[in-house]
């Protein structure tokens, strides 16, 4: 039944763009790499559309299209004017960012939302001088909820991660996974169901929320949560700056004005969190799962883990032209005051 009920709601929204992009002058065209269900399809492009349509007055809609590209070469989709808009993770693409790791780092104290609002305000003091989306334009930057270990085997604390064969989508999660240990593998987000079902992986490193984004709950019974997550993940969504540049200059103004920027990077980092709380309820509702809380014991080893990591990362913002120290202080104050 709850399989059926999100294939109707999916279905619903398709038909809702539809309907909207019959009307609209310019229909953009979205660029997805996840399953329709999805809550960055259903909740974060879905209100990302709603919110054109309204401060454009219907001139401007969206119109997801899936299956365009792999994850990693979303970017150059849009690069490409193959697509309008995509969805970014920067981890899938090692080398290409260094400034999109600040936000990834584990220690930060608040939600999804907290994080991606500070992120889009030390992007726009600090992090958008090194032009690392040069070619496109950002117009939102968000960061999932703390990421934990889903595993097929049951992790008691940190000391059981050694050697567990984890699928680890990049960035700090990368750097955090070396760090403890664990043997990464390397496959996009889509492919974890079935890494891990078939036992080529143990174990997964993501945000709670995707237990029902990807049916984890099915194939990792087992959730080890280490309060604050043990990293964060870094995504952006772009837009072809060449698309944008083509709409009238009150469209344009009308869409910087009220919808890209802070107001999407919020709302899609409410997106996340919305998802992580669902989650959550579904795993202490589903048979033979168990959540393990870190022991007080591993909060304690992980601070140190965390501290090495992210003196690791500001090391690598600093040689990349970066006022760390003072964009790190920065995210932690403005997330405080959100």
């Amino acid at each position: 039944m709850n399989s059926i009920l999100k294939l109707v709601g999916a279905t619903a929204v398709s038909l809702c763009l539809s309907a909207s992009a019959l009307s609209a002058e310019t229909v953009l065209k979205i660029s997805s790499w996840l399953p329709p269900t999805h809550g960055i399809n259903t909740e974060i492009f879905a209100g990302l559309i709603k919110d054109m349509e309204e401060a454009t007055g219907g001139e401007v809609t969206g119109e997801l299209v899936f299956g365009l590209a792999p994850p990693p070469a979303q970017m150059d989709l849009i690069l490409d004017g193959a697509a309008d808009i995509a969805i970014i993770f920067h981890g899938y693409q090692p080398g290409r960012f260094v400034a999109t790791k600040l936000i990834e780092l584990p220690g930060y104290e608040g939600n999804a939302e907290a994080a991606s609002v500070a992120y889009w305000r030390v992007h726009e003091k600090y992090l958008a001088q090194l032009n690392e989306h040069r070619g496109v334009k950002v117009i939102s930057l968000n960061t999932h909820g703390p990421g934990q270990i889903h595993s097929s085997k049951e992790v008691a604390g940190l000391a059981d991660m050694k050697d567990l064969k984890t699928r680890i989508g990049g960035g700090v999660a990368g750097d955090v996974g070396a760090s403890l240990g664990l043997i990464g593998i390397n496959v996009p987000a889509p492919k974890v169901y079935e890494t891990l079902e078939s036992g080529a992986a143990d174990a997964v490193a993501m945000n709670v929320g995707e237990r029902v984004g990807f049916k984890l709950n099915e194939v990792a019974k087992y959730l080890y949560d280490m309060p604050g997550g043990l990293y964060r993940g870094s995504f952006a969504i772009i837009m072809s700056q060449e698309k944008f540049d083509s709409l009238p200059e009150d469209v344009q103004k009308a869409l910087d004005g009220q919808v890209f920027g802070e107001p999407a990077s919020r709302k899609a980092g409410a997106a996340w969190d919305k998802s992580d709380k669902i989650a959550y309820e579904a795993t202490r509702n589903a048979e033979g799962t168990k959540i393990t809380p870190a022991s007080d014991a591993d909060i304690t080893a992980f601070k140190a883990i965390a501290k090495e990591v992210t003196d690791k990362v500001l090391a690598e913002l600093q040689d990349a032209g970066v006022d760390a120290q003072a964009a790190y202080e920065m995210v932690k104050k403005e997330m405080a005051a959100n």
